[in-house]
């Protein structure tokens, strides 16, 4: 799975990109800057939902999200923010809001 790194790349997204909400998972998705590029995605887990255990399980779980979800799209720049619901949910709730916002996103093909 390749992931956005720079700041550059954030800050791009974050600029260009259309944002979808969901109570479990906040999304930012943008096309490719480059025609033909493989899509890459990024997982954020602020510091003000809790202590590095809880930040780090809220990642592990929107990264399994995103492999059942088959994620990164080609041509796609994705960010998934983990909101204080991330916490308590199960993968399969994750999996199920971050297909609901893939469909709001068009990324349903």
């Amino acid at each position: 799975m390749r992931t956005l790194k720079s700041r550059k790349d954030f800050e791009h997204v974050f600029t260009q990109g259309k944002r979808y909400n969901h109570p479990l998972i906040r999304m930012v998705i943008c096309g490719s800057s480059n025609e033909g590029d493989p899509g890459r995605v990024a997982f954020v887990a602020a510091k003000r939902l809790g202590c590095a255990v809880v930040r780090n399980r809220s990642k592990r779980v929107l990264r399994e999200a995103a492999r059942t979800c088959r994620l990164p799209r080609d041509g796609y720049e994705i960010i998934l923010f983990a909101t204080p619901k991330t916490r308590t949910s199960s993968p399969a709730e994750m999996t199920a809001a971050l297909e609901s916002l893939c469909v709001r996103a068009g990324l349903d093909g």
